[in-house]
Order: structure tokens, then C-alpha cells, then sequence
């Protein structure tokens, strides 16, 4: 099954959290992570350990800013300026509040920015509702992969 979803989060504690929330709409079985940026280009362009994924792109991407490799701005650049990337949703999912990141992720094509909550109950109910709405309520564009 190809995942509707993909997590881009170094952090592991806040991977666990955000596949719990995710777990509210089921979807947590639905979901690739990765953990640094040039992971999801190889992954999205299907190179290197991904040469064999099956063809589609997630319903959406919820990418932190902060990864080793290529930081998430740089990772949102590529995406939005990538022709066969482009239209695939992508959620800034973050604890930088700084608005150089917000001002830079809205002009390069952000679909939302959020700000994680410190508070475990706020930071779940947010990515249950971005999950659900993106994966399950959304309908995506006719090139995402449909799981």
C-alpha cells in the first residue's frame, strides 16, 4: 500500500507523538517517515534506497524545518520549483515561530504552517486535525498517490 502520508521529523519523540494523533483517523499504518531532507528528494524522486517505490506521491507532506542533511526550507524549495512535485500539499510542521521561516515558507508555496504546541493534548488535537483533513477530507490532486 503506498503511504498517503509522509512525515518528515528528526525528532523521535515527536515522531511517536505525531503518529499516535495520527492514529485517531487510522492513518498512523499510512504513513512514510523520513528524517533528514535529502531523504525526501531521493524518496519523492524515487533514487537511491527508493528506486523501487511504486509510482504516486503522498496526499500530503508534514515537514519540520529543523532536519540534518538539507534543512525543510530548502526541501520546500525543491518541491514547489520540482514540476512533478509541485501541487503535493505540504504542512510546515514546527516549533520555529521565527517569521523569517513563516515569511519564507508562505513565498516559496506552503499549504499551512503550524507551530507545534508545547502542550502534549494541543499537539496532538493539531496533527489529528491536519491528518484528517489533508488525508481524509481533502481530495488531492489527480497526480498524488492514492492509497
Amino acid at each position: 500500500m503506498l503511504p498517503r502520508i509522509l512525515l518528515v521529523e528528526d525528532d523521535r519523540e515527536d515522531e511517536v507523538l505525531t503518529l499516535n494523533a495520527l492514529g485517531a483517523y487510522n492513518l498512523a499504518n499510512k504513513v512514510m517517515v523520513l528524517r533528514d531532507g535529502l531523504s525526501v528528494l531521493d524518496y519523492l524522486n524515487r533514487r537511491g534506497p527508493y528506486a523501487q517505490e511504486p509510482p504516486g506521491n503522498p496526499v500530503v507532506i508534514l515537514l519540520d524545518l529543523n532536519l540534518p542533511e538539507l534543512d525543510g526550507i530548502q526541501v520546500l524549495q525543491r518541491i514547489k520549483t520540482d514540476e512533478n512535485l509541485r501541487t503535493i500539499p505540504v504542512v510546515v510542521l514546527t516549533g520555529s515561530n521565527e517569521s523569517r521561516n513563516l515569511d519564507d515558507c508562505y513565498r516559496l508555496g506552503v499549504n499551512a504552517y503550524v507551530i507545534k504546541p508545547i502542550r502534549f493534548a494541543e499537539f496532538t488535537e493539531a496533527v489529528r486535525q491536519i491528518g484528517g483533513f489533508w488525508a481524509v477530507i481533502n481530495e488531492p490532486p489527480p497526480e498524488a498517490g492514492r492509497a
